[in-house]
């Protein structure tokens, strides 16, 4: 069986994480050139029900795709699968167990940004080109904040992780597929942990910075 890679051509982390005074989150910090990605929630470490989330935005070069399938490089449509594949890195983080990550269609253009910290979250945007957890690019926010997501049948896919360890493999083949035929905007993918595991935004608290504990 032979095996293609295609290499992603962006992608970001963008959180609503505090920064490192516990005061201020980091909404506007972009990490598009760091040199891993981070998916995470994080419980109680600003108080006592604060809550902290990190989210993966990566898209591919469908463009480059799609000339090997017309050079013959890459069997038809139903004849060849299509793997997201991230690798994980090794690092002294507690990672949880039993975790499902969603892997979902991105709906909007977005920008990658030459951020690298993901310690301080001091690489804000202010207006200059990249993507954050308000807005996808500098010229345009996000309709809902942390990112704009298909998640219909076709568009999202799940893995679910014992160990919290292993690699993320998740065949994408009917979202590549529609990329190529052009019936979608190729956007790219957001990773992020499913709705039971992240906390999301209530509207009627008011408060409009970050997530809170409503699940």
């Amino acid at each position: 069986m032979a095996i293609k890679r295609y290499t992603a051509d962006a992608d970001n982390t963008i959180v609503n994480a505090f920064k490192s005074d516990l005061s201020t989150r980091g909404t506007g910090s972009n990490a598009g050139y760091a040199d891993v990605m981070e998916v995470y929630s994080i419980y109680g470490r600003e108080s006592s029900g604060s809550q902290e989330l990190s989210r993966i935005l990566v898209k591919f070069p469908v463009t480059e795709i799609s000339s090997d399938r017309t050079a013959g490089n890459i069997p038809a449509s139903g004849s060849v699968n299509f793997y997201l594949r991230l690798y994980n890195a090794q690092h002294s983080k507690t990672v949880p167990e039993s975790t499902t990550l969603l892997v979902s269609a991105i709906s909007q253009s977005w920008q990658e940004g030459v951020g690298l910290d993901l310690e301080g979250y001091k690489d804000d945007t202010d207006g200059n080109t990249g993507s954050n957890w308000m807005s996808a690019s500098s010229t345009a926010a996000w309709t809902t904040v942390g990112g704009d997501y298909l998640t219909s049948s076709g568009f999202q896919f799940s893995q679910t992780f014992d160990s919290g360890l292993e690699d993320l493999e998740v065949d994408i083949s009917d979202l590549v597929e529609k990329w190529i035929a052009g019936t979608q905007g190729n956007y790219g993918v957001g990773v992020r942990l499913s709705s039971s595991l992240e906390a999301y935004f209530s509207s009627s608290t008011g408060q409009n910075s970050g997530s809170l504990i409503h699940n």
